[in-house]
């Protein structure tokens, strides 16, 4: 039996015949799927296709139906508190922080990742050791210059890198981000892939979850596609990211070109 107290030693997802449903709809059918710890893959497909609910279900907000033919095991574990599990994994929605942090600065709101908290409150007790890793993850993500600059004055752009500094901040094994480029202009695009490279280069498991083919890194070399609630294929980038396969997952006739390592679609 794999050792439970590491996650480096167990996949990070085994997910067989998974049914999840929201409110009286089922809306994720029969999902198999498994990651293993570090790997980094992109979850592709249409708006509605069920990419939220996977995520959810990852992140232990949302639970699968009880089916005899059910199995779910998260670092090598079926049950986890949400807390303990954050301690291994960085969630990066696809939504920003509203007003809650806008008056606090980027390192402190990097901090905050090390509690789960919206603003480091007055009885948390910030180590040293903390404001040294919430630097040092700033500086991964090409953002040193935001340490000091309060949430609310930053750009969308530099408001994401600092939100996914904070994920980081706790060196989880892997990191999940969730629509990653959302409200960014193309600077604010180019910069944060560029970034998130270097993440994937240093062994961070990622998983990328998106609609946009431009999203998916050149280190991502697997991908899932889903469409209406179900996994329609999993496989190595250059076998599933084609004209036909992505024209039949979205409906429309889609044309690929491949530049620098990222492809882009129209």
């Amino acid at each position: 039996m794999a050792d439970e107290s590491d996650p480096l030693a167990t996949p990070f997802l085994e997910l067989r015949n998974i049914d999840v449903a929201r409110g009286d709809r089922v809306v994720l059918h029969q999902l198999s799927l498994t990651i293993a710890t570090g790997e980094s893959i992109a979850i592709l497909g249409p708006n509605g296709c069920g990419k939220s609910t996977l995520i959810k279900t990852i992140t232990c907000e949302t639970y699968p139906l009880e089916t005899p033919e059910k199995h779910i095991r998260i670092f090598g574990r079926e049950r986890w508190e949400i807390a303990a599990l954050r301690r291994h994994l960085g969630v990066v929605s696809a939504d920003l922080p509203g007003r809650a942090i806008a008056t606090i600065a980027g390192r402190e709101a990097v901090i905050t990742g090390f509690f789960g908290s919206a603003k480091l409150w007055d009885y948390l007790e910030v180590a040293p050791e903390m404001r040294e890793a919430a630097s040092h993850a700033l500086h991964r993500m090409g953002a040193d210059h935001l340490a000091a600059k309060l949430v609310g004055e930053m750009s969308a752009g530099e408001l994401r890198r600092t939100m996914i500094a904070r994920a980081l901040v706790h060196k989880p094994e892997m990191l999940l981000l969730d629509e990653p480029t959302n409200a960014l202009d193309l600077a604010a695009q180019r910069e944060l892939r560029d970034a998130l490279r270097g993440v994937a280069q240093a062994g961070t498991g990622l998983i990328m979850v998106t609609h946009h083919l431009a999203d998916i890194l050149p280190e991502i070399q697997r991908v899932v596609l889903m469409q209406q609630g179900r996994i329609v294929a999993d496989g190595p980038r250059t076998t599933l990211l084609t004209r036909e396969r992505l024209s039949q997952l979205f409906g429309v006739t889609v044309e690929i070109a491949e530049r620098d390592g990222y492809l882009h679609s129209w």
